[in-house]
């Protein structure tokens, strides 16, 4: 497939200096650690979520990892990456992971935005939502496997159960 040679644009707006109004904004505790950085906590519905958000220069692409705050013993490793298949097989956009060298669960995402307009402040709002939201989804399943002792089929469908009506 032959490319078009053109001149890619240098003056890209950094989108973490938009995070970081937006994270301002919401008064969450934030540290960046640089221009490429910028870490977040956020309180969920079920624990802590820590985000950190990456925009190498030089690679036109914003990448934001959500991860959960707890940690996944030795002995549950095999079982959660089966979950973490399940889990994958459910998503629409993103992916869980396993931060092996730590041993927590964790959604990521990446944007390109090389050679187009820079990221929206309603983009990256989203980017936060979708990233907090799966996480707040598929948290019963990883403690279903990890403190439940379900197996990671039992514990997707447990977890996946919609409720209906009010009580």
């Amino acid at each position: 497939m032959p490319t078009t040679e053109f001149e890619e644009p240098t003056d890209i707006d950094n989108p973490l200096d938009v995070v970081e109004q937006i994270v301002s904004a919401n008064q969450w505790p934030f540290d960046r650690q640089g221009e490429e950085e910028l870490s977040v906590s956020i309180a969920g519905s079920w624990c802590d979520y820590h985000l950190g958000f990456s925009f190498p220069q030089g690679q036109g692409a914003m990448q934001i990892a959500c991860a959960y705050d707890l940690r996944v013993p030795q002995r549950k490793r095999e079982e959660i990456y089966s979950l973490l298949a399940m889990v994958n097989e459910r998503m629409w956009l993103g992916h869980f992971d396993l931060w092996t060298e730590e041993g927590v669960p964790m959604f990521r995402h990446t944007v390109l935005v090389r050679g187009g307009p820079a990221l929206t402040p309603t983009q990256l709002e989203e980017m936060i939502e979708v990233s907090i939201g799966e996480c707040e989804r598929f948290y019963p399943a990883f403690q279903f496997v990890l403190w439940g002792g379900k197996a990671p089929g039992e514990a997707i469908e447990a977890s996946m159960l919609e409720t209906v009506g009010e009580a």
